[in-house]
């Protein structure tokens, strides 16, 4: 049975499920300026934590905002709730995988200051033994009692 027979014993158009016609969805106007109020909202709530020192967290918090106004955005202005279920679970799968790229990263960034600066070696916070693993670079010898540190006199 050829494709076009098929479609016209069925009464398919050969275009799926989509009738051609625009669906808008319309929200009321209070509904929107709802979402804009919250949006205002969680905007003076990220200010507001970049103030207070949650250590840390600062950064979980800040994220976690960010990904809450941009769930909103896409979810009321970019009509994504009226959309397919499917398109929904792609937009949130590119959220867990932004987070996650996200969470590495930021644990990369907070935990280059744990260098000791003089040794250029990692150390343990708690006991400022060496970390393990990683390379540990010579520590530059300390000059002898009695010679210049800066390199001696006459090299100018």
């Amino acid at each position: 049975m050829s494709s076009a027979a098929h479609d016209a014993e069925h009464g398919h158009d050969g275009h799926g499920e989509d009738d051609g016609k625009v669906h808008a969805h319309v929200s009321p106007v209070l509904f929107l300026i709802a979402i804009f109020g919250a949006l205002i909202f969680l905007t003076v709530v990220t200010v507001a934590v970049s103030y207070v020192d949650l250590g840390a967290a600062n950064n979980a918090v800040a994220v976690g905002v960010a990904t809450l106004k941009a769930s909103l955005v896409a979810a009321f202005f970019m009509h994504l709730r009226y959309e397919k279920p499917f398109n929904t679970l792609v937009f949130l799968g590119a959220f867990v995988f932004l987070g996650l790229f996200m969470f590495f990263t930021l644990n990369d960034v907070n935990t280059r200051g744990r260098v000791d600066r003089a040794n250029m070696v990692r150390v343990l916070e708690r006991t400022g033994q060496l970390a393990p693993g990683g390379l540990v670079v010579p520590a530059v010898p300390e000059p002898a009692a009695g010679a210049p540190a800066h390199g001696g006199e006459g090299h100018h």
